[in-house]
């Protein structure tokens, strides 16, 4: 008896789980097209595929919701970002994985672009937070990675505060601006060959602006 009460107990926290991610996913998907103000919860719900009342039970509101969705999304890259720029190597190395992963993270998940662009005009506390949180440590680190590069001589000298913003500018904005990019006629930022495309291109930029070897490149 102890034994199938376990294994019921254990049934529903996965059916649990599984119904938080589903509701998570499906709002990203509303709040990247519709924003906070334009998803609605019913639409949501549909398209989780769940009741609507199980909205307010794991969130307890529609900006309950939206926040959770953001949480989900830094916690994950950050962690992420961060086992990439503490490990060792040569920080050409570190810097390229780096730039790699964030690119992918982001051609992966269309919404993640609007989503923080959102975020960053609507400001506050919650902006705030997420910021002290995910974008302070992660921005910290990736300094020191630059600042490492410069004192080994595989970086150029050059002031790691800028470079990093052009770094993450590199990445970001190309998804940003995809809907623009769009309406000038341009090809789907995220079809396939496209990425690929970008994702060198970016890669090559870094070398030839910051590396002092700009033929080195990963295996």
């Amino acid at each position: 008896m102890k034994r199938s009460a376990n294994h019921g107990k254990t049934t529903h926290q996965h059916r649990s789980e599984e119904t938080r991610a589903a509701i998570l996913a499906a709002a990203g998907r509303m709040f990247a097209t519709g924003g906070l103000a334009g998803a609605r919860t019913d639409a949501i719900a549909a398209a989780a595929g769940v009741n609507k009342a199980l909205l307010y039970y794991y969130f307890k509101s529609k900006e309950g919701l939206y926040e959770a969705v953001l949480e989900d999304h830094f916690r994950e890259f950050n962690r992420r970002a961060l086992e990439v720029l503490v490990a060792p190597g040569p920080a050409r190395a570190v810097l390229l994985r780096y730039v790699s992963l964030h690119f992918d993270f982001i051609s992966a998940r269309h919404q993640s672009a609007p989503l923080f662009q959102q975020l960053m005009m609507t400001g506050g506390k919650f902006l705030e937070r997420l910021i002290r949180k995910y974008f302070a440590p992660r921005g910290e680190a990736l300094g020191k990675l630059i600042e490492r590069g410069i004192r080994n001589g595989e970086f150029r000298r050059v002031d790691p505060f800028h470079a990093a913003i052009s770094i993450v500018s590199l990445i970001v904005f190309y998804f940003s601006a995809a809907p623009v990019l769009r309406l000038m006629g341009s090809p789907d930022a995220y079809s396939a060959a496209n990425l690929k495309r970008r994702k060198r291109e970016a890669l090559d930029f870094i070398r030839h602006g910051l590396f002092t070897d700009p033929r080195f490149s990963l295996p």
